[in-house]
């Protein structure tokens, strides 16, 4: 009895468009974080900001980003992508270099406005664009969320060698790091200005007037934003409690430098074989349910370990079984979330649902990050902190759209 000979999978190749449109998210992050990590310092040291105005200015650049990635998906549905990414190029160009010089609190507050709605228009843009080519990239036989894999590593990438960029020009003095930031986007505008198609073929251009009406009535779409914004809360306490944790066993926190590069390079090495081996096995939310609750685990080691009030390096091992966990766990939500928004989305709007995404989820995290600090600072017992966040991401898992 001979066995019928099974045919190895078709490759498909990325097209230019893909590529092109990967390699920008690479720059993007790599012109954006090696000027973002000494951002607070250069306030209170350079400028002489108190801390609540420091706060303030890096909350309000955050704002301008995630709270208007919605304007910017609107405007790529309703003009197309070239001009929106090149206006926020230009845009970013022009913050960078003038947060170099900014030296007051206006001036400052300006520059920081500036880079943020750059961002909000061009990452909206890329961001849809991938997804849609994701998924002409499906129907020719590819991997849709290994597209959207390469796109979290390149970005990831980009936000692993900034800083360490930033670090190297920093030693001459903080303007020559936002030149050298603005000259990156100097160079991604002149590229996209170059490469980038004036008309995308199956690309439709829709009315600004309507979309957002129909965005609030997709009851499917909304539930998974509710879900990605308890993700994101939770990715959030790299931010909030991991730092808080770390300082409690370490005394200082210096080795959160070296937590979130273990969390940057398991992404860069380890996300397209996750993805490989998940996409093989998994449905959209079925990969997304076991991310939720691999990040659940991870709050849950700390709990587990926080009544033995452990110190030293023996006290720093469930924090880093929390970023590894964490990691995991983001890798199965985040390309999976993103690929899956095409199919919730209005026909010719995937920008605008794409910038809903992160602009609901952005919304989610703001104010749960203020109930976090409130958690955080309440005298609880060690544990409870930990089990209640421990749950968000756990209960986000019943808000997943069932199909």
């Amino acid at each position: 009895m001979t066995s019928t000979p099974v045919e190895p999978r078709k490759t498909v190749l990325l097209s230019p468009l893909l590529r092109l449109l990967i390699l920008t998210q690479l720059a993007f992050n790599l012109g954006f974080f090696a000027v973002l990590p000494f951002l607070a310092e250069h306030l209170g040291q350079s400028v002489g900001m108190a801390g609540w105005l420091v706060g303030f200015v890096l909350g309000l650049r955050t704002f301008s980003q995630q709270g208007l990635f919605v304007v910017g998906g609107a405007l790529s549905d309703r003009y197309g992508i070239r001009p929106v990414v090149l206006a926020g190029c230009v845009l970013r160009i022009a913050g960078f270099a003038w947060l170099g010089y900014a030296e007051r609190t206006g001036a400052v507050i300006g520059a920081v406005l500036t880079i943020g709605f750059a961002a909000a228009l061009f990452s909206p843009a890329v961001e849809s664009e991938v997804a849609r080519q994701a998924v002409v990239h499906e129907e020719a036989g590819g991997q849709r969320t290994r597209v959207l894999a390469l796109f979290t590593v390149a970005g990831q990438a980009g936000a692993f060698v900034g800083p360490l960029l930033g670090a190297l020009l920093l030693a001459v003095d903080f303007r020559t790091v936002c030149l050298a930031g603005a000259g990156i986007f100097v160079l991604v505008l002149a590229g996209h200005a170059w490469m980038l198609p004036q008309r995308i073929p199956g690309r439709q251009r829709v009315r600004l007037k309507g979309g957002l009406g129909a965005l609030a009535r997709n009851r499917r779409f909304l539930a998974l934003c509710c879900s990605y914004g308890a993700y994101l809360l939770a990715y959030n306490q790299l931010y909030l409690a991991l730092p808080e944790e770390v300082e409690r066993a370490t005394g200082s926190q210096s080795a959160l430098a070296w937590l979130f590069a273990l969390s940057s390079l398991l992404v860069v090495t380890a996300q397209l074989p996750v993805t490989r081996w998940v996409g093989a096995r998994l449905s959209p939310r079925r990969s997304m349910v076991a991310g939720l609750l691999l990040i659940g685990a991870g709050f849950a080691v700390v709990a587990v370990s926080r009544p033995a009030a452990l110190t030293g390096t023996p006290g720093l091992l469930p924090s880093a079984g929390f970023v590894v966990l964490l990691t995991f766990g983001q890798m199965l939500v985040a390309p999976v979330a993103r690929a899956w928004v095409p199919d919730l989305a209005e026909e010719g709007r995937l920008g605008l649902y794409t910038g809903a995404l992160s602009s609901v989820s952005g919304l989610i995290v703001l104010l749960g990050s203020s109930a976090t600090g409130s958690l955080l600072d309440g005298g609880l017992p060690p544990a409870l902190p930990w089990l209640v966040l421990a749950s968000v991401p756990v209960a986000a898992v019943g808000l997943l759209p069932r199909r």
